[in-house]
């Protein structure tokens, strides 16, 4: 069982950088669609190039200060008793090494920008964060910590995001000049920020379902009746995620071919029709 702060934090990361990746997909798109090429972190513009590798400080920086709260501030510094990894927080110890693995995508693209250390081609830097998401990928699917009724329904949904978010990665690395994988990517980071929210505010908050409860750490149901009617209307909060994220995602490119359109854009469409 996990906690509204503990889904809220990470939700935030996953959002922030989707919502921003989804964007300059767009504008980089909008602006040169024929020199368009997949990109897995993208520079923030301006301030003089001070700012440009915030999306990666972003990243690094919360996987490590999350992963300190995972494995000191929830473990108490507790690893061991009798010999062998804290049974009571086997919990902590998988989001750790979860996180560890994002920290690694984070600090292994610095280097490779900033430095002549580690040259990686942006395809390799795929492939480093597609390890990262499969890692939480597996986490959440061989979790220690057995999710069951309403809960596992919500972090079922949440496995198959994080394997969307595997496959467009992966594809980005295939396919390094598509638009649609590159702005599938976001989409996928977008929508598994926003379920984290949506399950911090169901399981933890004021959207419990009617029937259902948080009681001694765990989701109880009333009635087989009640837990199906909760699982229905989480599958009904996914869709209509998906539907508001896939129309905020077409009205800024709208907003952006308006704005940053190169006329190779206008030709592709002209070609269309």
């Amino acid at each position: 069982m996990g906690s509204f702060k503990g889904h809220v934090l990470p939700g935030t990361l996953f959002l922030l950088v989707g919502v921003w990746h989804i964007w300059s997909s767009l504008v980089r798109y909008s602006s040169n669609p024929k020199s368009f090429r997949v990109r897995i972190w993208n520079p923030v513009p301006g301030f003089d190039g001070r700012l440009k590798y915030l999306e990666l400080y972003l990243v690094a920086g919360g996987a490590f200060i999350d992963m300190c709260i995972e494995l000191l501030y929830s473990t108490h510094l507790k690893f061991f008793v009798n010999g062998v990894l804290n049974p009571h927080h086997m919990n902590d110890f998988e989001h750790g090494g979860m996180l560890l693995m994002f920290f690694i995508f984070g600090v292994v693209s610095l280097l490779s920008e900033k430095t002549r250390f580690l040259p990686l081609p942006e395809e390799v830097l795929c492939l480093v964060a597609a390890a990262a998401f499969s890692a939480e990928y597996l986490l959440f699917y061989f979790h220690s910590t057995t999710h069951k009724g309403l809960e596992g329904h919500y972090h079922l949904l949440l496995v198959l995001l994080i394997g969307l978010c595997v496959l467009s990665i992966v594809m980005g690395a295939l396919l390094p000049t598509s638009f649609p994988v590159d702005l599938s990517t976001g989409i996928a980071m977008t929508l598994q920020g926003l379920w984290f929210y949506q399950t911090a505010f169901t399981l933890y908050g004021p959207m419990m379902p009617d029937g259902c409860q948080l009681k001694a750490n765990q989701v109880m149901c009333r009635s087989s009746e009640s837990q199906i009617r909760g699982e229905l209307l989480a599958s009904f909060q996914l869709f209509s995620m998906v539907f508001g994220v896939l129309v905020a995602v077409a009205a800024a490119y709208g907003f952006a071919a308006s704005r940053y359109g190169h006329s190779d854009l206008n030709s592709l469409q002209d070609g269309l029709d």
